[in-house]
């Protein structure tokens, strides 16, 4: 079972569309936790106590962030990046539940994936 964190600019959308289609998976909403406005560094940090992956469509920071975090040596347990641009809401929501069904939140440490799987 992954354990997700959406971070505060994710499509709400699709969040909703996965937990419509499965109601206890575990995606925490940023703003559900009380990190509304806080910086990626901090989400990254508050996902990895929590020890939870981060999604995100923040291509431009986000990623930097991370892989700041994974050189350093710094605990991260997995950043999955959303191309708004080149996004299918049916095919995100299809990957995440099937990430869902197949990994285990420690299998993605120290790793970006950039969704949709290929």
């Amino acid at each position: 079972m992954l354990r997700l964190l959406a971070d505060e600019n994710f499509d709400q959308d699709l969040v909703r569309g996965v937990l419509r289609r499965r109601p206890a998976y575990d995606l925490l909403r940023a703003q559900e936790v009380g990190l509304s406005e806080a910086t990626d560094p901090e989400v990254l940090a508050w996902a990895a106590r929590e020890h939870r992956v981060v999604i995100t469509h923040d291509v431009q920071t986000m990623i930097g962030f991370a892989s700041e975090r994974i050189t350093r040596g710094d605990p991260m347990d997995g950043l999955l990046v959303v191309h708004q641009a080149s996004m299918v809401p049916a095919r995100i929501i299809d990957d995440l539940l099937l990430l869902d069904d197949c990994s285990e939140t420690s299998e993605w440490a120290n790793q970006i994936q950039y969704l949709p799987l290929r």
